[in-house]
């Protein structure tokens, strides 16, 4: 009976119990349908090795995969007012907060750090849009706006990683009054003499396109993203007529003369670097070039030579 109740139970209970999983051990690519394991997709810059597919990237691996070492300094952000106007929908607008705060780790929308890019000092932001879809409230804001004053008086290029939904409607016009904030902080930075350039990713709309998002020296979109104001589907409403194929997309943006080029996720560091070398006159050869902190595997190439 000992036998049975120590060795032959817990085989059977451990047989019938049900393993857990990480949620997101295997990845859906939205485009093929492809599934790929987390560390692949990871090492590959969050980019689908067969399709090519660009997947939202983490907004602190965005600064650590762009400066020197993924060594950076996080600036720290102004305080604002919370739920100012006291909204609730389904939930209220201060809960939303917090659940997205734990989802995240991050207070707000945005993150901002300066550093060195190839021995350049930048500061760069990064939207991100699991934090409430990127949306632009008083927080994200003040945070662009401490960015770009930041940059201003440090004398370094800024570069901004776009990705939102649009405004914050939970803030309803204190979140619109941020886009001719942050249009203002921009204009003096450019006052200044120094570049501003603008990696749009999927997706980029609403009142960020309409402000800060398309105010750069250059503009750069990844692979595949979508950017505009208002989305194809209420375009198509408002006009009653069908858009073309892949209409607001980064292919047709880049046709149509919207944005500069397209750069994939692996070829962006040394292109920003490149760019901001040559935008402020100093030398690329001679700026010191340490390792990125995790050099994207070229997995997609290893695949197809196997096949």
């Amino acid at each position: 009976m000992n036998w049975i109740n120590t060795v032959v139970r817990p085989k059977i209970r451990s047989l019938l119990t049900k393993r857990e999983t990480p949620d997101n051990l295997w990845i859906k690519c939205p485009e093929s349908g492809e599934m790929v394991f987390h560390r692949d997709l990871e090492a590959n810059g969050w980019v689908v090795p067969r399709s090519g597919y660009h997947m939202r990237m983490p907004a602190k691996k965005r600064l650590e995969t762009l400066f020197d070492g993924g060594r950076y300094e996080a600036l720290p952000l102004p305080q604002v007012a919370v739920d100012p106007l006291k909204f609730r929908d389904e939930k209220r607008y201060t809960d939303r907060l917090k659940d997205a705060r734990t989802k995240t780790g991050h207070e707000d929308a945005i993150l901002v750090g300066r550093g060195t890019l190839d021995g350049l000092p930048l500061t760069a932001a990064v939207q991100d849009f699991e934090f409430m879809g990127g949306s632009l409230g008083m927080a994200a804001g003040e945070a662009i706006v401490t960015g770009l004053d930041t940059a201003r008086t440090d004398g370094t290029p800024f570069v901004l990683f776009a990705a939102s939904g649009g405004a914050r409607m939970q803030e309803g016009i204190l979140s619109l009054m941020q886009m001719p904030r942050t249009t203002v902080a921009v204009s003096a930075l450019k006052e200044a003499g120094l570049p501003y350039i603008v990696v749009l990713t999927n997706p980029t709309t609403g009142g960020v396109t309409a402000s800060y998002a398309m105010l750069g020296d250059i503009h750069i979109v990844e692979p595949g993203a979508l950017v505009g104001f208002a989305g194809p589907r209420v375009i198509e409403q408002t006009i009653r007529e069908k858009l073309p194929d892949g209409f607001q997309r980064a292919e047709y943006l880049l046709a149509h003369g919207m944005v500069d080029m397209i750069v994939p996720r692996q070829e962006l560091r040394p292109t920003l670097s490149r760019l901001l070398h040559i935008l402020t006159g100093r030398d690329a050869a001679v700026a010191s070039t340490p390792e990125p902190v995790a050099a994207p595997a070229p997995v997609a190439d290893e695949r197809r030579a196997a096949e």
